[in-house]
C-alpha cells in the first residue's frame, strides 16, 4: 500500500499529498443495523474503508465514505461519564473556566458535558461562548477546516475551546485499527491540531490525559500565539513515534493478525461446542466481523444495552442483537467483549455472567479481569 493519492485534498489543510495507510476494503457501513432475520444484500457489505495520511499537516482520515445511514443512538458508558467528570474539574482547576457562557458541539454517539457547566452556573447558549466544549464530536466532521474555523468562531475572544479525541497514537500503539469507521473523519495527534487551530488563529495552551479507550487526550485552545504548556509538550513528545509514516502503515499488519486470531479462537470454541455470545454492538466490531468472517455459528448474538440495536443484526452477518437481559438467560460460556473500558461496569452489573469475559484483543482473546 505504498505511494501518494492525488486528487482530494486533505480535509484539513486542503494539501493533495496524501498517503494511504490502512486499507480494510469493502466493509459494512459502521451505522446500519439491519432488521434481524433479514438477508444480507450484497450492496451492504461493498463500503470502501481506508485511511490516509497528510504530509503537509499530518492529519489521518477517512479516504471516503460512501454511506448514508443514520446510526441507532446507542447508551452512553459509565466510563465515558466518569470521565466527564474528571475532565471538567481538573479543567476547572487550571482556571480555564471562566465566564458565564457555555457551548457544545455535540458528538452523535450521545453524551454531553453540558450539565457539568450548567450545574457551575454557566449558561447555554447557541451563538458565541466563553467556553466551547467537543468531546468526540468535530471527528465527525466531512469538512475539517470547516469544522475548526466554526468552532473558532463560536469561541469568545478571551474564551477556551476544550476538544477531547481519541489519540491517533494510541490507536496505533495498542493496535485499535478497528477505531477506523465510516461517519469518523480524521483521527488526531497534538501536532496535527496545532496545526489545524493555528490555521484559525488558535493555540493549543494545555493538555490533559486519561485512560478512557486506553489513551484520549483533552486540550484547551485559546485565540491567538502562546505558548504550549508542558503537558502539550509531554504529549507531542510521546506521541511523535507513534504517528510517523512508518509507524501508521504497521496498522495494516495488526489488522491482518488481528482477524485472523479472532477467527482462530472462534473456530476452536466452536469444535469444542463451546457457546460463545458478544457485549456491545459497537462500530468497532463491525469491521472486525466483517473480516474475520464471523456468523452466527461462531458467535450466538451480540446484547447491547440500546433499545434501538435490539431485534436488529450486526451490519453483514447474520447475528442477530439481543438485550442484556437475553444474554443472562442464555448462559453462555463466554461473552467476548469488543470494548475494554465496559468491562469494569459489565461486571458489576451482570454478576451471573462473572468467569466468562473474554476481552478482544488485536494479540488475541484473553480472559477479562
Amino acid at each position: 500500500m505504498n505511494g501518494t493519492v492525488m486528487g482530494r485534498g486533505c480535509r484539513g489543510c486542503r494539501g493533495t499529498e496524501l498517503t494511504p495507510v490502512l486499507d480494510l476494503g469493502k466493509v459494512p457501513a459502521a451505522d446500519h443495523f439491519p432488521l434481524a432475520g433479514s438477508a444480507i444484500d450484497g450492496a451492504e457489505i461493498a463500503h470502501p474503508l481506508r485511511m490516509d495520511v497528510c504530509g503537509a499537516c499530518g492529519l489521518a482520515q477517512l479516504a471516503e465514505d460512501d454511506t448514508r445511514t443514520e446510526e441507532p443512538r446507542g447508551i452512553e458508558p459509565q466510563a465515558l461519564r466518569d470521565q466527564a467528570a474528571d475532565a471538567v474539574a481538573r479543567v476547572a482547576r487550571a482556571g480555564l473556566l471562566r465566564g458565564r457562557t457555555v457551548r457544545e458541539f455535540g458528538s452523535p454517539h450521545g453524551g454531553t458535558w453540558l450539565p457539568l457547566l450548567v450545574e457551575r452556573g454557566f449558561a447555554d447558549v447557541d451563538g458565541v461562548a466563553d467556553v466551547v466544549l467537543d468531546c468526540f464530536g468535530i471527528m465527525h466532521e466531512p469538512d475539517q477546516r470547516a469544522a475548526f474555523a466554526q468552532r473558532a468562531a463560536a469561541t469568545a475572544p478571551t474564551g477556551v475551546l476544550l476538544l477531547q479525541y481519541h489519540s491517533l497514537a494510541t490507536i496505533v500503539a495498542a493496535g485499535q485499527w478497528n477505531a477506523l469507521r465510516h461517519g469518523h473523519f480524521a483521527y488526531y495527534s497534538v501536532a496535527a491540531l496545532q496545526r489545524l487551530l493555528e490555521a484559525v488563529g488558535m493555540s493549543v495552551a494545555m493538555a490533559w490525559q486519561f485512560d478512557l479507550y486506553d489513551g484520549t487526550v483533552l486540550i484547551g485552545a485559546v485565540h491567538g500565539a502562546v505558548e504550549p504548556d508542558d503537558a502539550v509538550r509531554a504529549v507531542r513528545a510521546a506521541e511523535s513515534e507513534h504517528t510517523d509514516l512508518g509507524a501508521l502503515q504497521g496498522l495494516q499488519r495488526t489488522t491482518d493478525q488481528h482477524a485472523r486470531l479472532l477467527r482462530h479462537w472462534l473456530d476452536a470454541m466452536a469444535a469444542r461446542r463451546r457457546r460463545v455470545y458478544a457485549y456491545g454492538a459497537a462500530s468497532r466490531a463491525v469491521a472486525l466481523f466483517s473480516l474475520a468472517g464471523v456468523h452466527r455459528g461462531l458467535i450466538a448474538a451480540v446484547a447491547d444495552a440500546s433499545p434501538a440495536k435490539q431485534g436488529r443484526r450486526m451490519p453483514g452477518t447474520d447475528i442477530p442483537i439481543i438485550s442484556p437481559a437475553e444474554l443472562v438467560r442464555a448462559q453462555p460460556d463466554f461473552v467476548l467483549l469488543a470494548l475494554r473500558d465496559l468491562l469494569p461496569e459489565v461486571r458489576a452489573r451482570f454478576p451471573e455472567l462473572d468467569g466468562r469475559w473474554v476481552l478482544d484483543d488485536p494479540a488475541g482473546p484473553s480472559e477479562g479481569r
